[in-house]
């Protein structure tokens, strides 16, 4: 079956805000193994939203639509999608009841325009919005569907989940089944390139290579004509997946997160970690501190962002920097060190660069980061050169920093364990 996606909103064509809606929906339906060959963006407008839902319909089975199903005039997604499909709107007495609840709650006064959200196309499947007031609405008619959504994601995420999910995946033939193999510290091309004699005899399983930042994930896909048989279609290309990356795998299970999967083998190995972050500025410890549990190895998190930090705390030396200067292997293999000495953990992290977009050169361009890892008193530093701008090449240091902690922790006890 084909699905299409439509997002509405002026805001959105603007660029006054970014389309994670149409990412979320369309990696969601690429998992129920629903393919997806349109996305379109459309403004506030009636004409155009009109023809653009004729459109969708006129090539696909399934037409998902998020936004403009608010209170407003120029929210006019339900009123345009019920003209196409011939229905008229009636008032929806359970959704009228549930706004009146959201309101009476929230102690916040309700205006007649509300009810407008309570006006459903008359015949349709209403889907009731538990983290807000515009319910979901799915029309059926002669083998197409109309799902609207509304624009929040705080509110479209949830209710696909709970309600548009486990009816899309009942109206497919068979049981679609994935299993995602999560890698880091292997490139996209590599990856890509490890994997392209099984992607092109693909045909059951499927396998999609999706890029993260430092990462590549692996989605295998089976469709069968139940759960089981599915999972036993799975397993084999998983097991080939682990023959291939070996150790770069972190884990299979999809909602284990890198940071996740480093903390765990802290865990398992009952070891302590600190961290010492320059050009990061605290985003390394941020990003272990996110994962429940992190308490019982985190010791402490120091940022030292100036030369001066860099001797007082971790005990860098000044020849050190006059020399090499901070962002050096010396100076990250030194930062390391002065963390594990400091606060005597088993693990120690440091990070040091130049996120630019200033004070780079032809030497030390932006984007130059150095990573080192103490892992009970044996030191590895690795150099890296990160592109994109500050916020991209800060984010790519700290996976890069769990991904390193990571390899160095393996190697060190020399065994591998997959989550």
């Amino acid at each position: 079956m084909t699905v299409e996606l439509i997002s509405v909103g002026t805001e959105i064509l603007l660029g006054n805000i970014v389309n994670t809606n149409a990412a979320f929906l369309a990696e969601q339906c690429a998992g129920l193994g629903l393919s997806c060959y349109y996305q379109t963006v459309v403004g506030d407008n009636a004409e155009r939203l009109e023809q653009t839902i004729r459109t969708a319909l006129d090539r696909s089975d399934i037409v998902i639509l998020s936004g403009g199903l608010g209170p407003t005039q120029d929210d006019l997604t339900k009123e345009t999608a019920a003209k196409v499909m011939g229905r008229e709107l009636v008032m929806d007495e359970h959704s009228k009841q549930c706004i009146q609840d959201y309101f009476t709650r929230r102690k916040i006064e309700l205006t007649d325009n509300n009810w407008k959200q309570a006006m459903v196309p008359a015949g349709a499947i209403v889907i009731e919005n538990h983290n807000g007031t515009a319910p979901g609405i799915i029309m059926e008619e002669n083998g197409k569907r109309v799902i609207l959504l509304p624009g929040p994601p705080n509110e479209l995420v949830p209710m696909f989940k709970e309600s548009v999910y486990p009816y899309l995946n009942d109206i497919q033939p068979g049981i679609i089944y994935s299993q995602t193999v999560k890698i880091c510290g292997v490139g996209e091309s590599k990856a890509e390139t490890m994997v392209a004699d099984l992607i092109e005899g693909q045909d059951n399983p499927t396998i999609a290579p999706y890029a993260k930042t430092g990462e590549v994930h692996l989605r295998v896909t089976a469709r069968a004509e139940d759960e089981k048989e599915a999972k036993k279609l799975v397993k084999p290309m998983v097991k080939e997946l682990k023959n291939r990356f070996g150790s770069y795998i972190y884990t299979t299970k999809e909602d284990v997160t890198l940071e996740q999967a480093v903390v765990d083998l802290l865990l398992a190995n009952h070891l302590t970690v600190a961290t010492a972050e320059s050009c990061t500025g605290g985003l390394l410890a941020a990003k272990l501190i996110n994962v429940p549990g992190v308490s019982e190895v985190f010791k402490t998190g120091h940022i030292t962002y100036s030369n001066k930090a860099k001797r007082k705390f971790l005990g860098v030396k000044k020849m050190t920097l006059d020399k090499y200067g901070a962002v050096s292997e010396d100076a990250a293999r030194e930062m390391a060190k002065g963390t594990a000495v400091v606060t005597k953990a088993d693990v120690a992290v440091s990070v040091t660069g130049i996120a630019g977009p200033d004070g780079g050169t032809k030497e030390k361009p932006v984007g130059l980061v150095y990573i080192g890892c103490s892992v009970c008193g044996k030191v590895t530093v690795k150099e890296f050169c990160f592109q994109g701008n500050r916020s991209k090449i800060r984010e790519s240091s700290v996976i890069a920093a769990l991904s390193l902690m990571r390899q160095c922790i393996l190697e060190y006890y020399s065994k591998v364990t997959f989550g």
